[in-house]
Formats: C-alpha cells, structure tokens, sequence
C-alpha cells in the first residue's frame, strides 16, 4: 500500500513534470525567436518527454487506486539574452527534477514500498541522461557557439531529433 506521503509527493511529481514541459517550451519559443529552429526543435521533444512523464506518474497513482489532483501550472519567468541561458537552466532544472525524483524514491523506501520504488528506477536511470544531455549541450555551445558556422552545424544537428515515447511498463 502506497502511504499519504509518498501518494503526495507522486501527485507533485505530476504537476512538477507538467511544469517542466511549459518550461521547456518557453525555452523553444525563445530559440525559434533566435533563429536557432534546430534548438527550438530540441526544447519542443524535451517537452513531450516531461509531458509523458506527467501521464505516467498519473496512470502509476491511477493504477493504484490514487486520486491524482492538477494543480494550476506557474507560467515560466525567466528571460534569456544569450543562446546559452536556457541550456543553463535547463541543467538546473534537471538536477532540480532529480532532487525530487530522490525525494520520493527516499519516501518510499523509508515506507519500504518496493513497488513504487521500482517504478521510480526507471526515472532515476531517466533523470542521469537528461543532466548529461543539458551538460553535453552546454559543452557543445561552448565549443562551437562563437562561430557562426559551428553553431548552424549544430543547430542541424539537434533539428534531427525525433520523439521516441518511453518504454516504461507499469
């Protein structure tokens, strides 16, 4: 049985990831207002990813006969001047998400809810390849971001990126 605590913690997740996916599209609206239509095309997957995040914290809650409850999304407040800031956020957003992914996971195996913990396996494995995906991005614009060039090979690069939905059984 999934306790109060962990049940509450499941149901912020939701709304958390839902956040994520405004977020990350207010990163994408920034970069096609850049020209950088490659990165938008990056931020535009990032954000069906953590919209399917939310859907699956809510059919896990579903599944076990937990009533999941929306709350109102925060609209995203930063505002960025240079390409590298929503990268840079984005890492930190990331390691947020992780901090709460951890949270739960120490929830329920304080609660030793081995079930719940073993549906978060799956998200803690997710959680290390969205940071060094952000840290690989924030590399590749130091790198290659000064030259005009370099950064329209790059800006090609991530306008390749397709959406693959997770693989997650639950």
């Amino acid at each position: 049985m999934i306790s109060e605590k962990v049940a509450k913690l499941l149901n912020e997740q939701i709304n958390k990831e839902f956040y994520s996916a405004y977020l990350y599209l207010d990163f994408s609206n920034f970069y096609v207002d850049q020209g950088l239509n490659g990165f938008a095309n990056w931020y535009k997957v990032q954000a069906q990813e953590e919209r399917d995040h939310a859907m699956l914290f809510m059919q896990y809650m579903q599944n076990n006969d937990l009533r999941v409850t929306l709350e109102a999304i925060d609209k995203p407040e930063q505002v960025f001047t240079e390409n590298k800031e929503p990268l840079v956020a984005g890492l930190e957003h990331e390691r947020y998400v992780t901090g709460l992914i951890n949270t739960i996971y120490d929830a329920a195996y304080q609660d030793k809810d081995f079930r719940t913990m073993q549906f978060l396996d799956w998200f803690v494995k997710e959680q290390g390849e969205e940071e060094t995906n952000a840290t690989d991005l924030i590399k590749k614009m130091d790198l290659f971001g000064s030259d005009p060039k370099s950064l329209y090979m790059l800006d090609n690069e991530l306008a390749a990126r397709v959406y693959t939905a997770p693989s997650l059984v639950l």
